[in-house]
């Protein structure tokens, strides 16, 4: 009897450890202090998060020549590959906290990035996680500080040779142009807080039927290449195949599958077209058509027949430069190898076909 009731107790305890463990109990393991660093790099309004390092403007703008110039123009003003970061704010912005040329009624061509921006650590954080576009997350803390002193120079929300650092950025913080003119609801900035489930602005009459309001030419759908071969390695995917037909129905308008997104090997430097989409380079050079420079077949037929252009071209797109083609320089792509840039510079020098 003894026997049977320590077996029956045991048979219990078992029962009832398994109904209080979830599934997954077992899977996996916690996340090492190291991984969680690597993760944790965010940086808050109250500048929680932010790491020690400092750099002036004039590092800045080195910086920015090199590896941003690119793609925002030499002063940040720059439209031709994405909206200008600097421009449209006023001293009497800097004064009050509010952009004048967001209000209602202004005719203001464009939204810049430093009209609609109310916090320096969100500058700072999308630098640091995001940038420069062919290598994001490579920028050291002193570098991120650089060139976002660089950007706040641009906009005179602090003097040419001003250095930025974690002591006196909340300083900063006090002069930027739109610091008082975000949207605040206390509740979802705070963990215990509530959602705003009360809003009155629609409740009756609302819009069932998507409206399309803009809409992509067939003609110029694929006028960049295709822009699903152009997504960055870090960050959600967002380009559309457009070597596809454009949709029937609005975006949204009926459920859609969920992409199932695979870890791909490094391709091999023999697969020429997969390098280009690994490393970005379709992003600012189409196969025969200009992006941000010159289509891949337009740089063959300018250098045709000239010698040793294999060398050449390899050294070019390693280490980069400006002139050839126009005023926007060509960035560095130290990440390439020098077989994988020689792969590239053959493919060029054939023809890029």
């Amino acid at each position: 009897m003894r026997t049977l009731l320590i077996c029956l107790a045991t048979a219990l305890a078992s029962a009832t450890a398994l109904a209080q463990n979830p599934p997954w109990h077992g899977i996996g393991r916690d996340a090492t202090k190291a991984e969680v660093k690597a993760w944790d790099i965010d940086v808050r309004p109250d500048f929680k998060g932010l790491p020690a390092g400092s750099g002036s403007v004039k590092q800045g703008e080195r910086l920015w020549e090199a590896q941003c110039a690119s793609c925002h123009g030499s002063f940040g003003e720059s439209n031709e590959v994405f909206t200008p970061i600097v421009g449209g704010t006023t001293k009497a912005d800097i004064e009050r906290g509010r952009v004048k040329n967001l209000e209602p009624g202004s005719t203001f061509p464009q939204k810049t990035t430093m009209m609609k921006l109310a916090t320096v650590s969100t500058l700072w954080d999308y630098i640091n996680r995001a940038m420069p576009w062919n290598a994001p997350k490579t920028l050291t803390a002193d570098e991120v500080y650089a060139v976002t002193a660089y950007i706040l120079s641009l906009a005179e929300v602090v003097p040419a040779d001003f250095t930025l650092n974690e002591r006196n950025i909340a300083e900063v913080q006090q002069r930027m142009p739109n610091r008082n003119g975000m949207v605040f609801h206390e509740p979802l900035w705070k963990v215990e807080g509530k959602g705003d489930v009360k809003n009155v602005a629609c409740m009756k009459n609302c819009p069932v039927e998507p409206t399309i309001r803009s809409s992509l030419p067939d003609f110029a759908r694929d006028a960049h290449g295709n822009i699903a071969e152009q997504n960055r390695v870090i960050g959600p995917v967002r380009g559309a195949d457009t070597t596809q037909p454009a949709p029937t129905a609005p975006v949204g308008s009926t459920p859609r599958a969920m992409p199932v997104v695979v870890a791909s090997a490094k391709p091999i430097a023999s697969d020429v077209k997969a390098l280009l989409a690994a490393n970005s380079c379709t992003a600012c050079h189409g196969m025969s058509q200009k992006i941000v420079g010159p289509g891949f077949t337009e740089i063959a037929l300018k250098h045709k027949g000239q010698e040793r252009l294999e060398a050449y071209l390899a050294v070019k797109i390693r280490e980069g430069g400006v002139g050839v083609f126009g005023a926007v320089p060509m960035p560095a792509q130290p990440q390439l190898s020098a077989t994988e840039a020689a792969a590239i510079a053959r493919w060029i020098a054939a023809g890029a076909k």
